[in-house]
């Protein structure tokens, strides 16, 4: 079976507390995220695409829009839920697949980088 792979990469500015983290950054600080949407399909339409990466990339700003230069604490689902890298990986994931899953495409991971040099890659067990 083929599969096509497409990816966008966007990046929004926000802060964070993690609460209950045994050390510095259980203080109010801030990151540049960078988020890299990954989307699967398996078959192209009428004029060649699979999906269009506009649609990818204005899915994944609108999400990021409503992030950023925020502080992630005082917003849902973060108020309640830990603000982690891993928890605002799966919460891009769960909102994209909202906006973009299809009977052709469907989001296949979330990566998150909070630095250059540490990211967390959010995906579904079967995939």
């Amino acid at each position: 079976m083929s599969r096509y792979q497409l990816k966008v990469l966007s990046e929004f500015s926000a802060a964070h507390t993690l609460r209950a983290y045994p050390g510095a950054c259980s203080r109010m600080h801030g990151h540049n995220w960078k988020v890299e949407v990954e989307v699967w399909a398996e078959q192209l339409d009428e004029i060649g695409m699979a999906i269009d990466f506009k649609q990818i990339r204005a899915a994944t700003r609108e999400v990021a829009d409503g992030l950023d230069h925020r502080y992630l604490n005082d917003l849902a689902p973060f108020d309640q839920v830990n603000p982690t890298a891993e928890n605002i990986a799966g919460y891009f994931y769960q909102q994209l697949q909202h906006n973009l899953d299809s009977n052709s495409a469907r989001v296949a991971a979330v990566t998150l980088w909070e630095t250059d040099r540490a990211c967390v890659r959010f995906s579904e067990e079967n995939q």
